[in-house]
């Protein structure tokens, strides 16, 4: 899907000289910008992270069922 993202001038002369050094596209930028801000809120970019986040989140409601468990005291 195609959509149109506006830059102010010195914002995007950076960002071109940012792909210049790191031999690579602005769409690759931004793909990248997109993926880390996704990954700070949580949601799965693809998915490998979704199974991944729905595994862990198994596992923890595994462990809640499970209950606490504490050790046996013994008397002395």
């Amino acid at each position: 899907m195609r959509k149109l993202i506006a830059f102010d001038d010195d914002t995007f002369d950076k960002l071109k000289q940012l792909a210049r050094d790191r031999m690579a596209t602005i769409q690759e930028l931004a793909d990248e910008a997109f993926a880390d801000l996704l990954r700070k809120h949580g949601i799965p970019v693809d998915l490998r992270d979704a199974l991944r986040k729905s595994a862990s989140l198994s596992d923890a409601r595994a462990k809640k069922d499970a209950g606490p468990t504490s050790p046996k005291k013994t008397r002395s």
